[in-house]
């Protein structure tokens, strides 16, 4: 079970985009890295095709997934995830700022 997951509000805690929050958008478990809407923004050369247009476009790159921590539900400040098993058996991930539950 991962800590952080796919449309997970986080914030980045170093590099050039430090202090930006955004959703995540992909995560590639086996690389360690996530990508995250509007930060490390980088520009790509795209190659024309017969059904894409060429030219320079801007797309997120992946960072590591070390330099992101998880946005606390209560109060929108950076927080650590840990694991808990409910009363009903499911195991959910929740803040360690707020004890709050992340998973719905």
């Amino acid at each position: 079970m991962q800590k952080i997951r796919k449309a997970d509000k986080v914030v980045v805690l170093t590099g050039r985009d430090k202090g930006k929050t955004g959703e995540v958008i992909e995560v590639l478990p086996r690389e360690n890295r996530v990508k995250v809407r509007g930060v490390n923004v980088v520009k790509k050369h795209q190659r024309q095709t017969p059904t894409q247009a060429g030219g320079i476009i801007e797309m997120e790159a992946a960072i590591h997934v070390s330099n992101v921590a998880h946005l606390d539900p209560r109060d929108n400040k950076p927080t650590r995830v840990g694991f808990k098993t409910l009363e009903d058996g499911r195991k959910v991930r929740f803040a360690k700022r707020s004890g709050e539950v992340i998973d719905q």
